[in-house]
């Protein structure tokens, strides 16, 4: 399947009294890099997160955003320390008994010092914790997956489109090579009739000059090696084959190589133009291959 590095996915889920989201977007990069946006109290699963996504995702630049909410009433529980308490006490009534002072110590002034009496959040349930988060981030990277494999299958078609468009051009390139030789044979020997008038020409010497101008012309070796890159790419795209992203460009340089040299032989004015317009279609090829997987 042909993906594309682009994609959304979102989820929510409610599981019992504690609730869910998870947002993803995914662009194009060299490598799988992976970032994460949770709250603390989800930290501890950051290497089963990332490894949840490798399974389904092998490049690209990837932005997961989770949000958590705790519902129930039951959140944190109010300790009070004892011990902390008499130490405080102690501690008063030697000031007492020491500056002469009277010790007008409430409870509602003794709660008031550090410590005696703290919020204590509850131990979170990590298997329950995990399967809810679990739970919306395999729904979310469904969707993520799903938008990337429509995105790659329309990257397929266009990619397709512009090899078929290609091909009409080295086929024309093919024909017009003998032509060429030809009209240079006769521009040739026209020359050469005006410059000895009636004198006999030396067909052997006219012959050499053709070869060796047909041979500094001649393409065939790169054309041939151009409709197998082109061929070897349809191969790929139609192959079970995943993450052929980074062999597509590959083949893509191979097949911009060869244009390149088509080009610099070009000694016709319509070859060069379809030699300029087969490395316009392949350049514009390598864009759309820099977005698939």
């Amino acid at each position: 399947m042909i993906r594309s590095m682009t994609g959304f996915g979102r989820c929510e889920t409610t599981e019992g009294d504690r609730k869910f989201a998870v947002e993803m977007k995914g662009v194009n990069h060299r490598y799988l890099d992976v970032n994460i946006r949770m709250p603390k109290k989800l930290n501890f699963f950051d290497s089963a997160i990332r490894g949840l996504l490798k399974q389904h995702v092998s490049r690209g630049k990837v932005d997961i955003f989770i949000t958590y909410e705790d519902l129930s009433e039951n959140q944190a529980s109010l300790k009070y320390n004892e011990p902390l308490a008499n130490e405080y006490m102690t501690c008063l009534r030697r000031m007492e008994e020491r500056f002469g002072l009277k010790n007008d110590v409430s409870v509602s002034v003794l709660a008031q010092c550090p410590e005696v009496l703290t919020m204590e959040e509850q131990s979170p349930d990590e298997e329950a914790l995990w399967n809810g988060l679990k739970k919306t981030l395999e729904g979310a990277l469904r969707q993520f997956v799903e938008t990337r494999a429509a995105e790659g299958e329309n990257l397929r078609e266009d990619i397709l489109s512009k090899l078929d468009g290609m091909r009409e051009k080295i086929e024309y390139i093919e024909k017009r090579s003998p032509e060429i030789v030809a009209e240079y044979r006769e521009r040739l020997e026209d020359k050469v009739h005006e410059l000895l008038a009636d004198a006999q020409m030396d067909e052997s010497r006219i012959a050499a000059e053709v070869v060796i101008y047909a041979d500094k012309i001649c393409t065939d070796e790169e054309v041939v090696r151009l409709k197998s890159h082109m061929g070897h790419m349809r191969e790929t795209f139609c192959s079970d084959e995943g993450g052929i992203g980074r062999k597509l460009d590959f083949i893509a340089q191979e097949m911009n190589r060869e244009a390149n040299t088509i080009l610099s032989k070009a000694n016709d004015i319509e070859v060069a133009n379809r030699a300029i317009d087969l490395k316009t279609e392949i350049e514009k090829i390598r864009e759309q291959i820099q977005n698939i997987e």
